[in-house]
């Protein structure tokens, strides 16, 4: 299935959540359907290729190369498999702390949608997840504390495999009528 969509302006989709909700999944379908670009979840490729366990500075350069992908998104529709919100929350539970730029970034992204992933499918461990069970609870709601707190547009996406897909499609469709 497949959807061509003529943007104005820059719009993008952002994917947020826990750790194993799907969002690269999601991401990669709506940029398909909707025949836009996606830009992939860079931390993972990144801690997983350090030779030590990462640090402040190595989240710092996360945040720093995803800001940058949201200046350069085209004039189409652009799809970011996570983004600032998740990298600020890391932060803020790895060190307590960081960088006020964050939280002016994430209000440039004010006429964006969020989808920000339940935890309603199974988390499955890997070499670069660290937060299953109750911690996964936790970022959920603290996601969607940041999401109300900077007053964006967000829907909550729920359903397993097929069905989660079909109710991000609903919630973009409605977005892009707008």
């Amino acid at each position: 299935m497949e959807k061509t969509m003529e943007t104005t302006g820059n719009r993008s989709i952002i994917i947020t959540g826990p750790e194993s909700t799907g969002k690269t999944s999601i991401a990669t379908a709506l940029a398909n359907y909707y025949k836009g670009y996606v830009v992939p979840e860079y931390a993972r490729s990144y801690i997983s290729g350090l030779n030590h366990k990462y640090t402040y500075e190595d989240i710092l350069v996360i945040a720093d190369w995803q800001y940058k992908q949201m200046k350069n998104k085209a004039n189409t529709l652009v799809v970011f498999d996570t983004y600032l919100i998740i990298t600020k929350i890391w932060l803020k539970w790895y060190k307590g702390k960081y960088p006020e730029w964050i939280d002016k970034a994430i209000l440039e992204t004010g006429d964006s949608l969020y989808l920000l992933c339940a935890t309603d499918i199974e988390w499955v461990p890997d070499d670069v997840r660290e937060n299953g069970g109750e911690a996964r609870e936790r970022l959920f709601f603290e996601y969607k504390e940041e999401l109300e707190k900077f007053k964006l547009n967000y829907k909550i996406v729920t359903g397993i495999d097929e069905r989660r897909v079909l109710n991000a499609i609903r919630f973009v469709d409605d977005y892009l009528k707008k």
